[in-house]
């Protein structure tokens, strides 16, 4: 896969606690020299969507932890939207698909999901969870609709792993994020079965694809 096939796939990622506007923007111009979209904090989404427009813009839903209460959530998101997001990735609640609460981890996701017109991912967080737990989170997103599912948040121990892709798969596409940081494991990823790479190094892994 070239540079160019490979760049849409790839939302270049900038979420830690200390992101400022300057980080997002420098986030977004890599994103719109190198054809990648760009995933980016909630609160400067509306910046984001006036100053690079031609970017494909996610923003983070429940973020990181995804124990907000599901109105909380499907607020955020709404206002996410009309901000001019492009692309929702919330974060499922953990604690309930570990105690096996899983109608209500469907039902705050389908109320996110009716709530906007754009694509919402969920984040499953892999490393937290069993794989009869994954397999869960991920019938859960897909009985609500969601787009996608997602590995990490990148703020749990562990990322994405081929074996959690190919599970995960079994649902829905897959965005695989959280420790893919070169050419040769995005590849892995998408070959597992992924159809997005969720990272911070999209650069990187640009660097290494054919041109």
């Amino acid at each position: 896969m070239d540079r160019d096939e490979l760049a849409p796939l790839i939302d270049h990622t900038v979420l830690g606690p200390e992101t400022t506007i300057a980080d997002v923007e420098d986030v977004l111009d890599v994103a719109a020299d190198h054809g990648m979209n760009a995933c980016i904090p909630p609160y400067a989404v509306e910046h984001a969507a006036h100053y690079a427009p031609e970017v494909t813009v996610a923003t983070v839903i429940g973020f990181p932890h995804g124990q907000n209460a599901p109105d909380v959530k499907r607020r955020e998101g709404v206002l996410a939207w009309k901000a001019g997001a492009d692309e929702l990735d919330v974060v499922l609640n953990v604690a309930d698909v570990k105690t096996g609460r899983l109608e209500a981890v469907e039902n705050e996701l389908a109320e996110l999901v009716a709530a906007v017109p754009i694509p919402v991912k969920v984040i499953i967080e892999t490393a937290l969870l069993t794989d009869d737990e994954k397999r869960d989170g991920c019938e859960a997103a897909r009985e609500a609709d969601a787009a996608m599912v997602k590995t990490s948040t990148g703020f749990a121990d562990g990322g994405a792993t081929v074996s959690d892709v190919e599970l995960m798969s079994e649902s829905l596409p897959v965005k695989a994020s959280g420790g893919v940081g070169s050419y040769d494991e995005a590849i892995e990823m998408l070959e597992a079965g992924a159809e997005r790479i969720g990272a911070s190094s999209g650069v990187e892994i640009l660097e290494g694809a054919p041109e």
